[in-house]
């Protein structure tokens, strides 16, 4: 992976959902400024926080507008979590219980005796 420094607002590597092996480092100040920034996009495939803390890395991350979220790591989430995306990432979930959902067609039938 490329770690890409002193980059802003503006680049297509922090303005676009990327797939590429290209992680762009911003500093902050405010948590609650990154939560915001991170928001702040069409896309939300999957984010991930790393940190030390990692009560704060969870909070932070149960607070991304993304499918999937991760603390320390980033990668699959196993064959039984469902995965997709959120805003314009993704179209839907897949995998779990949640995927299969995709695929039927429920049907209420009541019947009196």
């Amino acid at each position: 992976p490329t770690i890409v420094t002193d980059i802003t607002d503006g680049v297509r590597l922090v303005d676009e959902e990327q797939f590429g092996p290209a992680l762009p480092v911003m500093p902050f100040k405010e948590v609650e400024q990154v939560i915001e920034k991170a928001n702040a996009t069409h896309y939300g495939l999957g984010g991930s926080v790393w940190t030390n803390d990692i009560e704060l890395g969870a909070s932070v991350v149960s607070k991304l507008d993304c499918g999937t979220g991760w603390v320390n790591q980033h990668g699959s989430p196993g064959m039984f979590a469902p995965f997709g995306g959120a805003k314009w990432s993704g179209i839907g979930f897949e995998y779990g219980i949640w995927g299969l959902d995709a695929f039927v067609q429920y049907q209420v039938i009541n019947i009196s005796k």
